[in-house]
């Protein structure tokens, strides 16, 4: 079950489909960012992104096929503009393969599990060596433990994730894709750490 949006999948190569290998613009004070989303089938993936762009919460839609794309524009304080163009993959195994298609490139990975299913904890793990392995070497990455709503039925501590998320160079947060918590902190939090290019003196 997920969050998955109505827009429809594109693959990569698929003519006037946008391209996942899309690089980021130049400008320091508006930069284009390509971020892709890796976890678990069910992990709530789709919920995190649907609740970042249009504020909606959808528990009945269905599992995300092979990938879909939304984009979402945030200001900074110091009014930096930061447009992510976010790339959403499938949990599901069989589409395992197509994920480097869409990490590719990508200037952020947002590693997501669920803290109550500890083998979508072990799965996390598995994302971080694929992008350590063939990710971009300056890649960001966020380590999220979703469905922070259901304490009451966790099973991944936080001092776990905290400690596995240091160990690879990664910042840790626990989200609710239903409550909208801490949603917006994790956008903004990848925001601030998006290296900014040099400001060109004419």
């Amino acid at each position: 079950m997920g969050c998955s949006s109505s827009v429809p999948d594109r693959s990569p190569g698929q003519k006037g489909g946008l391209n996942p290998d899309s690089g980021a613009t130049n400008d320091p004070k508006n930069l284009r960012v390509k971020l892709v989303l890796l976890g678990d089938s069910g992990v709530g993936k789709s919920c995190i992104v649907l609740r970042f762009v249009r504020g909606q919460f959808d528990p009945t839609s269905k599992v995300t096929v092979g990938a879909s794309f939304l984009s979402q524009t945030i200001a900074l304080q110091d009014s930096t503009t930061v447009k992510f163009e976010i790339w959403d993959t499938a949990g599901q195994e069989r589409y395992a393969a197509l994920a480097p298609l869409y990490y590719r490139g990508a200037a952020v990975a947002v590693v997501v599990y669920d803290i109550t299913n500890p083998d979508s904890f072990t799965k996390a793990q598995y994302w971080v060596k694929e992008l350590q392995k063939h990710g971009s070497p300056d890649i960001i990455m966020a380590l999220v433990g979703n469905k922070a709503d259901l304490l009451e039925k966790r099973e991944v501590s936080v001092q776990d994730a905290m400690e596995y998320a240091e160990k690879n160079g990664m910042f840790f947060i626990e989200t609710s894709a239903k409550t909208a918590d801490n949603i917006n902190q994790l956008f903004e939090e990848i925001a601030k750490r998006l290296p900014r290019p040099p400001v060109s003196v004419s």
